[in-house]
């Protein structure tokens, strides 16, 4: 159905789900996920919980083109904040969440702009 309408992107906000080969083959460069840590680091579901049972002092967003690997397509944008010891896991949780936002935002924007070269399993986003 989505080719039928010529798309140029596809975004997966939220979707916590893993997408099909054969739907990733068929839009190769054109699927956009946001995953809610500073990739690679908490790869895969509950990576904020992950992080506070962890200890980190950074928590990030990552926004990457999807690929058949979980969470290990070339990267687009990503961003941190700082978090401390005195963060509950909903806090890092607000925080990450702000940032999810701003990353989507700024790799949707970069993709349909023609500003993201991407090769093998790197990107070079210009502007």
């Amino acid at each position: 159905v989505l080719r039928d309408y010529e798309i140029d992107l596809v975004v997966l906000a939220r979707y916590m789900q893993i997408i099909t080969p054969r739907f990733v083959d068929a839009f190769p460069r054109k699927i956009v996920n946001i995953h809610h840590s500073f990739l690679p680091a908490f790869i895969g579901a509950n990576p904020y919980r992950k992080a506070y049972e962890r200890g980190v002092k950074l928590v990030g967003a990552t926004s990457h083109y999807v690929t058949e690997d979980l969470d290990e397509g070339p990267i687009i944008a990503q961003d941190v904040t700082e978090v401390s010891h005195r963060d509950t896991l909903e806090d890092l949780i607000r925080k990450g969440r702000d940032l999810e936002k701003q990353v989507l935002a700024r790799a949707v924007r970069s993709h349909l702009t023609h500003n993201v070269l991407s090769y093998a399993n790197k990107t070079v986003v210009f502007g």
